[in-house]
């Protein structure tokens, strides 16, 4: 930080020790007026001003504004959004949701369907049956006929 963009002309370059004990004038923004109003509280310096337990008391309560929860009415608008949305989705809610089902099993006649896609081999060799020799083919490759499946 820059010290001389926050105090006066007449105080640049001075230490901060220095500045410890200059008038409050020598902030940048506090006029004689406003001076003499805090001088009335006690406050004479940049020191006093900084020392000061109202200050100090202002600053923790902004302080801990910051990291206070929701306010009363904040948590009842935030409860009736969350039972609006509720309504309106009630599947959102994990608690909601049927947790019944851990893992998705593959039936036993499905086993082949990665190489097999919907049971090509069992449908085709189900229509050669049914027409006999006579059976059109339906252009799907039998397990070790080509390349593979189509």
């Amino acid at each position: 930080m820059n010290i001389d963009t926050i105090v006066n002309q007449a105080f640049h370059g001075q230490s901060f020790r220095e500045l410890v004990d200059a008038p409050l004038t020598a902030l940048h923004g506090i006029s004689d007026k406003e001076a003499s109003a805090l001088e009335a509280l006690g406050i004479k310096t940049i020191g006093d001003l900084a020392g000061s337990k109202l200050v100090n008391y202002a600053i923790a309560i902004k302080a801990l504004a910051g990291c206070e929860g929701l306010t009363k009415k904040e948590a009842a608008e935030e409860t009736l959004l969350d039972d609006a949305v509720e309504m309106t989705f009630p599947a959102s809610d994990p608690i909601s949701v049927d947790a019944g089902i851990t893992r998705i099993e593959v039936a036993p006649e499905k086993v082949e369907a990665s190489t097999d896609h919907q049971n090509a081999s069992a449908i085709e060799a189900h229509n050669q049956e049914a027409l006999g020799n006579n059976a059109i083919r339906t252009g799907y490759l039998q397990r070790g006929e080509g390349e593979g499946n189509r």
